[in-house]
């Protein structure tokens, strides 16, 4: 799971995480502070915020640490207490709190605090795909404990990853193609994606980090190189999707009261001509729920003047890509 990043940047990252409460079971860098896209330059880069996710066991008293040593990161919420901050954390949203716009060691960071169990939960089964659709494309691993069913997770993703793709891909396709699609698997049905976002995002991830592409899925295209579409090449593919997604997609086509159970419905799909378009609907439907509440959740956990500072720039960020399109 180790990928390369930028380089000569390790020292900066063991300083960002010498700040924080040591008991992480997963730490991961990702975004536009760590991995190059198009249209960004080196410099750029580096006035970019940096994008981290802690994955801790005990996040009661990961918080209660975290609160000792960093109380300015919290916003009015601090004063609930750790019980109420990881309450607020599992129980809302997509089951991670972020702190976003703190300064740490001359740079401007963004972390999110997520309970190893909720991640491992997200990663096989995709109950909101937001942590685990970022764990699609490539990240900068930090910390990796020994916790062999939170590693068995991270790979699991990643074939459930070029599963969902292989489906929603033609029989022909390039490598760019498939690495497009499985970027923007956790983009779709984003509401952010349509104010907020730069929306050629996917193609700019993709473009710049082909290489660290081919790294993070080489072993697991090696396994399964070749795509089959025929209805039982499909149905295979589609009784070894994540839980949530097969439960959206029987939502989707089994019409209320019949009931049936989820193989036979499956099967029913995979004959489907429109068999990559359901299963598009599916994870659209996940990931619009968890992009909702958690951006509703974000103003509580950054507070309003943060929030605000934040959107605005991501309006910047959407306003300049769409001039950089415009003849």
């Amino acid at each position: 799971m180790t990928l390369p990043a930028l380089q000569n940047t390790s020292v900066l990252y063991r300083r960002v995480l010498s700040q924080f409460p040591q008991d992480i079971s997963l730490a991961f860098a990702y975004g536009s502070g760590v991995f190059k896209q198009n249209g960004t330059s080196q410099g750029q880069m580096g006035k970019n915020m940096l994008d981290f996710v802690f994955a801790v066991d005990d996040p009661v008293t990961w918080h209660t640490m975290n609160l000792m040593q960093n109380r300015k990161h919290y916003s009015v919420l601090k004063f609930l207490g750790p019980r109420k901050i990881s309450w607020i954390q599992d129980e809302h949203g997509a089951g991670v709190y972020y702190n976003t716009l703190v300064p740490v060691d001359g740079r401007i960071i963004k972390y999110g605090v997520i309970s190893t169990d909720s991640l491992i939960d997200d990663l096989l089964h995709w109950k909101t795909l937001y942590i685990a659709g970022r764990l699609h494309k490539p990240v900068k691993i930090l910390v990796q404990g020994e916790n062999g069913k939170l590693r068995a997770a991270l790979v699991g993703n990643l074939k459930s990853a070029v599963t969902a793709s292989f489906l929603m891909l033609p029989e022909s396709f390039s490598e760019e193609d498939l690495f497009l699609q499985i970027a923007g698997l956790s983009y779709a049905g984003d509401f952010r994606m349509v104010i907020g976002e730069d929306r050629s995002k996917v193609a700019n991830i993709v473009k710049e980090n082909v290489q660290h592409f081919r790294i993070l899925y080489n072993n697991i295209l090696q396994e399964c190189p070749q795509v089959d579409k025929s209805p039982e090449g499909q149905f295979v593919q589609l009784m070894a999707l994540p839980r949530t997604l097969q439960q959206r997609i029987t939502r989707l086509v089994d019409p209320p009261g019949k009931n049936r159970d989820v193989e036979e419905i499956l099967l029913q799909v995979a004959q489907d001509p429109d068999c990559g378009s359901v299963v598009q609907q599916g994870i659209s439907s996940i990931v619009k729920s968890s992009s909702i509440t958690q951006t509703a959740k974000g103003i509580a956990t950054a507070g309003l003047l943060k929030s605000l500072s934040y959107s605005t720039k991501k309006l910047q960020k959407m306003w300049k890509g769409w001039r950089m399109k415009t003849p």
